[in-house]
């Protein structure tokens, strides 16, 4: 018996096919989705709704045979596509990145009148709609991949699960239900939305609870997500106020305590940029190789005496604030000390927010690909967190989560701790 997960990404769609008798994965296949249009207005980052449907329809039909379970599917959380009375599409993907609701508005901004951030799906409607820029024919929205899950099952209207109903911001945690105008149905449960040829396909759950989902099978851990951005994630029982701090919806009545970097693993990346337009100047260096550079000079640097913020996209909060370096001298002005510094930041920023969660965790659990392709990257967390590191045996964590979700909503597991059985560290 097999379970098929299907991720949505902001670029590129994934899907996994995983044993359900080991937790093995079985196959996985990753394609960028060549989705962005041209914006309007440089904060308008949109999507082609029918390029991603294309390309996540595509890998699911391949994976699909007669021993596939269930079918679960995640995927970019905050955007939006507004969508008709017949449940089609009639909006780009309005994703996650929208900058419309930094735009001012009645001596503050789009999203701050809502107190929320901009990119959160009810501030990207709320701008829309007093700028006249809401489709006519448009009764709903829903993210990405809850419509995915539309139209393979041939629904209406969108079926949310609260993981990714919340993400929308204005919304109850505590009644799961909306402090907005918001035309969906919510479900908080583990369920199957319908049936694709056949199989069963669970409702569509946010991408920071399915990596949760598949990494954390200890609940006592705490989770370090690096990917273009980053985030800090612990689950706890009761929700948790602070700057900076989201408590997110998780499962069986669970709350996800999240901080999120903006620019988290992006941060590397732009230092690595910095370093090939310097290369540039000499010859032609591809990114591996200017990354190989990098760790060699992470080799001399046992600790950074440079002070950089990474914060360079700022904050939810704070969208205006800038990154830093400081501490600069004579002796520490150099390649592998800034190298050295830039991750330390991206790990200052992590263990910071961590620090304002005030659950005291024991474990660290690393996922994504700035923790598997950077090992110096490792070493900086686990220095910072005062534990060894635990990485997944499996990639893909979101579309896998996806997957173990969909197992536990077809009834093949009675609950996540059931599921999570299937996760293996390395």
């Amino acid at each position: 018996m097999k379970a098929i997960g299907i991720d949505i990404g902001t670029t590129s769609v994934c899907g996994v096919v995983v044993d359900v008798e080991s937790g093995k994965l079985l196959d996985s296949r990753t394609k960028n989705s060549n989705a962005f249009l041209n914006g309007c207005a440089e904060w308008e980052k949109i999507q082609s709704v029918e390029k991603i449907m294309s390309v996540a329809t595509e890998i699911l039909d391949d994976f699909i045979d007669e021993d596939i379970a269930v079918i679960g599917v995640t995927g970019q959380m905050h955007g939006i596509v507004y969508t008709d009375e017949c449940g089609n599409a009639v909006s780009p993907l309005y994703i996650w990145q929208d900058g419309r609701g930094n735009m001012p508005y009645k001596d503050t901004t789009y999203a701050k009148y809502l107190n929320s951030f901009s990119g959160y799906g009810n501030v990207t409607d709320f701008y829309n709609r007093e700028n006249g820029k809401r489709p006519e024919n448009a009764v709903s929205y829903c993210t990405i991949h809850d419509y995915f899950v539309m139209q393979l099952c041939g629904l209406r209207k969108p079926l949310m699960h609260s993981s990714d109903a919340a993400s929308f911001g204005c919304y109850d945690l505590q009644k799961n239900k909306f402090n907005y105008d918001c035309n969906v149905d919510i479900t908080a449960d583990y369920c199957i939305a319908g049936e694709y040829k056949g199989i069963p396909v669970s409702v569509a759950i946010g991408d920071n609870q399915a990596s949760v989902f598949s990494t954390l099978a200890n609940e006592e851990n705490i989770l370090l997500n690096i990917g273009t951005g980053s985030q800090v994630s612990i689950i706890s029982d009761t929700p948790v106020v602070a700057d900076n701090i989201e408590t997110r919806p998780y499962f069986e009545g669970k709350y996800l305590i999240v901080g999120s970097a903006l620019c988290g693993g992006r941060a590397y990346s732009l230092l690595k940029n910095f370093y090939s337009e310097i290369f540039g100047y000499i010859e032609n260096t591809d990114d591996d190789k200017v990354y190989e550079i990098m760790n060699r000079m992470l080799e001399k640097a046992d600790k950074s005496e440079l002070k950089v913020d990474t914060r360079f996209a700022g904050t939810r909060q704070n969208p205006e604030l800038c990154g830093s370096i400081s501490g600069i001298t004579t002796e520490n002005f150099n390649p592998s000390q800034l190298t050295l510094g830039v991750l330390e930041g991206m790990a200052t920023e992590l263990f910071d927010m961590y620090s304002l969660m005030y659950c005291e965790k024991c474990g660290i659990v690393g996922s994504g690909n700035g923790i598997r392709k950077n090992p110096a990257m490792v070493k900086v967390f686990e220095d910072m967190f005062n534990s060894e590191m635990k990485i997944p045996k499996h990639l893909e964590e979101a579309a896998f989560g996806a997957a173990l979700f969909g197992l536990v909503a077809c009834g093949v597991f009675e609950n996540a701790n059931e599921a999570q059985k299937l996760i293996k560290y390395s």
